[in-house]
């Protein structure tokens, strides 16, 4: 089987972006390519063709290899609740876990990532797989089945990937080596550099140390680039996209949840100039907002008292008896309606109930089955679809009307479906909207959505092949680690 796996120094340390570099790469140059990621853990997911339910950076990377989004490129995920995480298997919910009940599943969740890599590499050319995290987590190795337990599973070559902009990259990186057991620093074929900034004549000196101490190669050196903008796998970095001329622009104000989820829809909003987007989390960052956005969120109930305790709900209140705008989306829509009930204890407790915002009239009782597919219809008189990943079921009263599989009444605005600003004649019309309801003039812009994530896959392709040597990279996905690496200590005491 061909395959690499892309590891990190930490978590965020640019394994995502260099995975779906490759797998864009590699496509454009004819090879039949599969991302894989064996445990993802995050609340940004999307939803595959067969209602399958994968990580959103895996759905990303599948688009970038050419290749049709399926479960087996992301085998196992995690979404972080309240109290526990909600486990996905193979694309279909599976219960939950908490960190010490974990264990107890490992060897089942092992065996279902191991045989979707198996399955995957069996019908394409290569399987660029994403590390989780560090490998050098040693305390976590024994069980381990995403960094180099996976790369031993299928004799892996791997390339350990660190964000200089941290600091202490060299180190890191000599020390994960140093760190791992023989049999895995035997895979360990080198290093990328990933964000840098400046002379690289500076770093060479110390990139030739690192390779001379260790005897595995530095592939390059990805430089920092403002417009390296991927749908997010988590919520490590949520800045916002600030507008060119803030005279101009319509203020929008992202509600930033504790427990957000899928705050990719926040996005599209962020492509368009004449937008100011800011991720806010307490009342004043909301006060001069024309539009508030509630996105999800994997724990309703919690994320309501903590609005409550911030006083962003009477900030929220406030904006909206001024007439201006609120979307909520997905669980955002579920906080602004009457009362959330939990009887099952989807969420949280068994049997939590709480009063929403109020400002629609609608009702979300959680159930067991979780709802998984691909809407499409009309709204504003624009063709709009998305994707739904919800347990909660709403009922809509009789003072909304319908939108979007949710509701409208008057400027609150709620929808149970995730992706529909990515709609680029859906976003106009509704950003027409928000526009005539403050009052604003508003001119759409005729962005395109999926052709600027195109162009971000394709400046990716683009810097990778200009900074690092691609070719040895391919090469090791067909040959493997070259033979002879040396173990360093303290791995050589084992």
């Amino acid at each position: 089987m061909s395959g690499i796996l892309v590891a990190g120094t930490t978590s965020d340390a640019g394994k995502s972006v260099v995975t779906t570099a490759l797998c864009r790469s590699l496509a454009r140059a004819g090879v039949k390519v599969a991302p894989f990621k064996a445990q993802n853990m995050s609340n940004n997911s999307m939803v595959c063709a067969d209602g399958a339910e994968i990580g959103r950076a895996q759905w990303v990377q599948a688009v970038a290899a050419n290749a049709e989004p399926e479960a087996a490129m992301n085998p196992v995920l995690l979404k972080p609740g309240s109290l526990r995480s909600h486990l996905v298997v193979m694309g279909r919910a599976a219960g939950e876990v908490g960190a010490r009940d974990f264990a107890g599943r490992r060897d089942r969740l092992t065996r279902a990532a191991y045989d979707a890599f198996d399955d995957l590499a069996a019908r394409y050319d290569v399987v660029v797989a994403e590390g989780a995290g560090s490998p050098a987590e040693i305390n976590l190795r024994a069980g381990d089945y995403v960094n180099m337990g996976l790369a031993r599973h299928a004799g892996l070559p791997t390339v350990v990937v660190g964000d200089i902009d941290r600091g202490g990259l060299l180190a890191a990186m000599f020390g994960t080596v140093a760190l791992l057991e023989p049999a895995d620093q035997r895979l360990v074929a080198g290093f990328v550099v990933n964000k840098f900034r400046g002379d690289l004549s500076l770093l060479r000196p110390g990139l030739d140390e690192l390779e001379r101490l260790t005897g595995r190669t530095v592939y390059g050196v990805l430089p920092w680039h403002p417009d390296l903008w991927l749908d997010s796998e988590d919520t490590l970095d949520l800045a916002g996209r600030r507008a060119r001329d803030d005279r101009a622009a319509l203020k929008v104000a992202v509600v930033r949840l504790p427990r957000i989820s899928n705050a990719t829809d926040a996005d599209a909003l962020g492509l368009e100039p004449g937008l100011d987007v800011v991720f806010a989390a307490d009342p004043r960052a909301i006060a001069d907002a024309d539009l508030v956005v509630l996105p999800g969120t994997r724990a309703t109930i919690a994320d309501l008292a903590w609005l409550r305790d911030r006083g962003l709900d009477r900030a929220i209140h406030a904006h909206a008896a001024a007439g201006r705008p609120v979307l909520g989306i997905c669980g955002g829509f579920q906080l602004l309606g009457r009362s959330v009930s939990d009887p099952a204890g989807v969420e949280g407790a068994a049997g939590a109930v709480a009063d929403g915002l109020g400002l629609l009239d609608v009702r979300t009782d959680f159930a067991a089955e979780k709802v998984l597919r691909l809407p499409r219809g009309t709204a504003l008189g624009a063709a709009a679809s998305g994707y739904e990943i919800h347990h909660g079921v709403v009922t809509r009263g009789e003072d909304a009307e319908e939108f979007l599989g949710g509701a409208r009444s008057g400027h609150v605005f709620g929808t149970m479906w995730h992706g529909a600003l990515e709609g680029d004649a859906f976003r106009t019309a509704f950003l027409t909207e928000v526009a005539r309801l403050t009052g604003h003039v508003w001119e759409p812009s005729g962005v395109s959505f999926g052709a600027a994530r195109q162009r971000r896959l394709e400046l990716l392709a683009d810097l990778v092949e200009e900074h690092l040597d691609v070719a040895a990279i391919a090469g090791l996905a067909t040959d493997g680690a070259p033979s002879g690496l040396p173990v360093l200590p303290p791995g050589a005491d084992r």
